[in-house]
């Protein structure tokens, strides 16, 4: 059913965007009020102000990855046929890749508005092109090429695998 094949890419989705809309707004406001600055003459090492900076970001994407799953199989009766912590683990990983995309945008923009524009545009494309909506096998070979290059292309592989074909570690 297309439930069945849309929920799991709905929390591909959710994920990059959020969590990389959140990291990248959280940076660019610290640096476009100033306050990033008082932040770096703290006795903080940037390296703990950037943890602190993605703590919460890491704890809103667990939240809606266990959200989306709860109401993928009270509302739409999605199969949960593999592990949940399998889950949980990999989506960790994806979300340090979505992370740095957040803290990537922050880097190159100076305003909110530049980031959230950035951001919906590389999100737009990376939806696009990730195969969750459309087939990979249907676009231009060069475009499929690129596909490979996206995390999120990958993400989708996993939590279809682990949540509709009960997949283990083995195999992905």
């Amino acid at each position: 059913s297309s439930a069945d094949f849309m929920v799991p890419g709905v929390i591909c989705m959710i994920l990059l965007i959020v969590t990389t809309n959140l990291t990248a707004l959280g940076i660019v406001k610290e640096k476009e009020i100033g306050t990033m600055e008082q932040l770096l003459a703290t006795p903080l090492r940037p390296s703990e102000l950037i943890i602190g900076k993605l703590i919460p970001c890491i704890i809103i994407g667990f939240i809606d990855v266990i959200f989306i799953l709860i109401v993928g199989y009270l509302v739409f009766a999605i199969p949960i046929r593999g592990s949940i912590a399998l889950l949980l683990t990999l989506s960790c990983f994806y979300l340090f890749s979505t992370l740095g995309l957040g803290i990537f945008i922050s880097t190159i923009v100076n305003t909110q508005e530049q980031s959230m524009i950035l951001t919906f545009l590389i999100v737009l494309t990376m939806n696009t092109l990730s195969g969750i909506m459309f087939p990979i096998e249907n676009m231009p070979p060069v475009i499929q090429y690129l596909t490979y290059l996206m995390p999120i292309n990958h993400f989708a592989v996993i939590v279809r695998g682990i949540l509709l074909r009960g997949i283990g570690i083995a195999i992905l």
